[in-house]
């Protein structure tokens, strides 16, 4: 397949609306709503076609108060100076093949997924018109399609749905299936330093060794070029884990509900800036960044 000629940006999130505080936490306590990617936002206006001028569609489909989340939106990229955003709160597969709905992916330049819950998306949007549109757009044009939180999750074709943090590395805690299928090869989990999830990708990476495993943490992106040039965006951190060489593993021997060993596991850690080639498996760091009257200017490159 050729390399796509849209841009991916995934997202590690704030808040996981909707799946640690009840929707009617939420709305009690408005403030817990708050978009740390501010940043990243502007990066994906500069990144897109049309700039300031982009139409931009949210996809709030993952959350549980999505009027809530919408808002939150329009907002935030209204301080951006974009006000071509719309939301697109899409509750079923019916909806999903509504012909306005289609035509507005059509015409987009930006589609961003909100936060949630991931399994939303997958199972309402899996074999759709909807999806397919936007993965032959992002094939073939110069498209971005984002994802924070859920919507960075589902953003693979692969992806974790469930698992806990605390027993990640028991057989059979974490679970995985079909995701969007926007990129191979990779399986990503968000909120990923802030809540200690590194055990869970560290099980996802061995039982599925081919993949890499991507790990956002909070206010933490990655822009994803010509599928295999990966761009840290962000203040936060993003964890890389590499199994392709894995020496052993004992996971296909144990019993369910038994500790997993694995040897030669690989990890980078990029900060904003560095930039991972997936293909050349090769990370490059970025020297320390100063800030000159709010921009950031980048120094030489060293490599690792």
């Amino acid at each position: 397949m050729n390399e796509p000629k849209g841009k991916l940006v995934i997202i590690g999130g704030a808040v996981d609306m909707g799946t640690n505080l009840s929707a009617e936490e939420h709305i009690m306590q408005p403030h817990y709503i708050k978009f740390f990617e501010r940043g990243i936002l502007r990066r994906i206006i500069n990144e897109s076609a049309k700039g300031l001028g982009s139409q931009v569609e949210i996809v709030v489909t993952a959350s549980q108060i999505p009027e809530l989340v919408g808002q939150e939106y329009i907002r935030s990229f209204n301080q951006l100076s974009i006000t071509n955003i719309n939301i697109l709160d899409i509750r079923s597969r019916e909806d999903a093949q509504d012909p306005e709905v289609l035509e507005r992916i059509r015409r987009a330049d930006v589609v961003m997924f909100s936060g949630g819950d991931q399994l939303r998306l997958s199972s309402i949007f899996g074999g759709t018109e909807f999806l397919q549109i936007l993965k032959n757009r992002y094939q073939k044009e110069n498209f971005i399609i984002a994802g924070t939180s859920a919507g960075a999750a589902a953003a693979s074709t692969n992806m974790i749905y469930r698992g806990s943090s605390n027993e990640a590395l028991v057989k059979g805690e974490v679970q995985i299936t079909a995701g969007l299928g926007f990129i191979d090869h990779m399986i990503i989990d968000t909120h990923f330093v802030q809540r200690g999830r590194i055990g869970r990708l560290f099980y996802a990476v061995a039982s599925n060794p081919g993949m890499l495993g991507i790990g956002l943490g909070e206010d933490a992106g990655l822009l994803i070029t010509e599928g295999n040039m990966m761009e840290a965006i962000g203040s936060g951190l993003t964890i890389v884990v590499d199994g392709r060489n894995i020496v052993e593993t004992n996971i296909y021997d144990v019993e369910l509900g038994a500790p997993v060993s694995i040897d030669g596991l690989k990890v980078h850690v990029m900060s904003i800036f560095d930039r991972y080639d997936i293909s050349q498996q090769r990370l490059v760091i970025k020297k320390k960044a100063v800030i000159e009257e709010g921009e950031y200017l980048q120094l030489p490159d060293r490599d690792q």
